[in-house]
């Protein structure tokens, strides 16, 4: 064997080492060989996936846990546009993540016809609608900069992922600079603006009313939540969580109001602040309660996305770090009183209340069972990964993550993210996760148990199998009074689990969670399948009244 000369695929290693990334996830292909040669030859842990779209969720929920930039490895053509159905996932949500694509040797790029195997017009065109930038690297000595230049861009808020391209030939070619040691990194902070800041507290502390929105935004910036609980309690504002907030304020705070963001109930209290603060959040389409919320008071809108000020609602639009910007409204504010945090408090309590007593009026005994035993039977501190399932919709606002946190592809809404997200977390965190998936998105991800089982990630899959896309099936018997194209064949999961060398359980509403909690308790991957048919809860009397 010839002695190794070393080449670009070294350079992109030696890059990712000295910015302290430990783990990569990707599958390999024939123009990234010189990445994964290369791999053999550090102390990167590779995580190999079934498929690349579960290659991209998987470096999500590793981002998601570790608070890492998440690094993935895909190589041209099919493998890398595999990828991106599932990269809207963390650019719409938020999650930094850098992937690195191989390309077909420099003399093909842009070559409409040259025959070279996975040969695109332009990639980079392909990628664009679901990361921050892409780029393209032609020469070795330019990877580092390019790989240092992305990844910071990748955390800059708002975060995402980002795109570095780099040919097949350039990676393999011998690489005629030293090794690499060091980067030079800049990740900008993002302030608001001082005026701004000073408006918002000038609204705020002359409220009456006021209730703050706390958005996947706030769990995102590093000091986020603590900004949040000084501008709640300085003005005695109840927090409503949106399913992205979710452990912005914690459910055992007297301001929380929770997050029954589907629930007319909260719509309502939303509507009638007359100083709403929302942070982190567009106002969307689940958040508002599908566009029935109505704002009647001022609105301040905080993001780092500056595309999402006004988007959905006009306002006092304040483009900054949620953190920050909270930061900058509290030194502003006034020292709150008792009165007002006590006010507050009872707001928040009330609306809970009520909003239990709405679902107690309806038949709902086997969900609410679900989320109960799921919730008793899942560590406080434990992360939960949720798929687009009827039980994921019932967790956007049911489920406390207490001293965990709280995970769903609510972002992008595609079907498959649970499972994979949940086991590279896994594996990357040494934490034991949960994963819960419908039949249908189950099947997106079935692949994947051979990566469980190859990696011995500590994770538990919670499949409900309802024999279709149940909440599909529930929107079209609504809408049009039956469902077509709804119902699906479906392997016996436990068996097809057992297949892969993966533990696995069947369970019933009654026994989940023992069920569960027994898988907390044991090395590995399992899996639990419950066939269940759960629906949707109300957000209103069935007679479409509030009270």
């Amino acid at each position: 064997m010839s002695q190794h000369v070393r080449n670009g695929g070294d350079v992109v290693v030696e890059t990712l080492t000295s910015l302290g990334v430990t783990h990569v996830f990707g599958i390999p292909g024939q123009h990234a060989l010189g990445l994964f040669d290369a791999i053999r030859r550090s102390d990167l842990e590779f995580m190999s996936s079934r498929v690349e779209n579960n290659s991209a969720f998987g470096a999500d929920g590793y981002a998601r846990v570790t608070g890492k930039v998440a690094v993935m490895f895909v190589s041209t053509g099919p493998g890398a546009l595999t990828s991106l159905g599932a990269l809207q996932e963390p650019f719409i949500t938020g999650v930094p993540v850098l992937v690195i694509s191989s390309q077909v040797p420099r003399r093909g790029i842009g070559g409409r016809k040259n025959g070279l195997l996975h040969q695109v017009d332009d990639q980079q065109k392909s990628a664009q609608n679901v990361v921050k930038s892409t780029a393209v690297v032609l020469d070795a000595a330019h990877i580092p900069t390019a790989i240092a230049d992305a990844w910071a861009f990748a955390q800059t808020v708002p975060a995402g992922p980002t795109w570095v391209e780099i040919p097949q030939d350039v990676l393999l070619e011998p690489a005629p600079l030293p090794p690499v040691s060091s980067t030079v990194v800049s990740i900008p902070a993002r302030p608001a603006r001082a005026e701004l800041a000073e408006e918002a507290a000038r609204l705020l502390s002359g409220a009456e009313r006021p209730v703050i929105l706390a958005g996947g935004g706030v769990r995102r910036s590093e000091t986020g939540s603590k900004q949040l609980l000084r501008v709640a309690e300085a003005i005695g504002a109840p927090v409503v969580s949106t399913a992205g907030g979710k452990g912005a304020i914690s459910f055992g705070h007297p301001l929380s109001a929770g997050s029954w963001i589907e629930d007319r109930y909260t719509t309502e209290l939303l509507e009638e602040a007359d100083v709403l603060l929302a942070v982190g959040t567009t106002i969307g389409e689940v958040t508002s309660n599908y566009f029935t919320f109505a704002p009647k008071g001022r609105l301040i809108q905080v993001d780092a996305e500056p595309r999402a000020l006004g988007s959905n609602y006009s306002g006092l639009g304040i483009h900054g770090d949620a953190g920050l910007t909270l930061e900058a409204i509290a030194d502003r504010l006034p020292m709150g009183s008792e009165a007002a945090r006590e006010q507050g408090a009872q707001v928040a309590a009330d609306l809970r209340a009520r909003v239990e007593q709405r679902l107690a009026a309806q038949d709902l005994e086997t969900e609410l069972a679900l989320m109960h035993a799921l919730r008793d039977a899942v560590p406080d501190d434990a992360h939960t990964f949720w798929d687009m399932t009827i039980a994921a919709y019932w967790a956007w606002s049911a489920w406390d993550p207490r001293d965990g946190e709280f995970h769903s592809a609510q972002g992008a809404g595609g079907l498959g993210f649970a499972f994979p997200a949940a086991l590279a977390a896994a594996a990357g965190s040494g934490r034991r996760t949960l994963a819960v998936s419908g039949d249908g998105g189950a099947m997106y991800s079935i692949a994947e148990l051979a990566t469980a089982r190859q990696h011995g990630a500590d994770v538990t899959w919670l499949i409900i199998d309802d024999g279709g896309y149940g909440i599909l099936r529930e929107y079209m018997e609504g809408a049009f009074g039956q469902a077509t194209a709804t119902e699906l064949a479906r392997p016996d999961f436990a068996a097809l689990a057992r297949a892969f060398g993966v533990p696995a359980h069947v369970a019933t509403v009654d026994n989940v969670g023992e069920v569960v909690a027994r898988t907390f308790a044991e090395p590995g991957p399992a899996v639990v399948v419950l066939p269940a048919l759960l629906r949707m809860f109300a957000p209103t009397h069935l007679d479409g009244h509030l009270d």
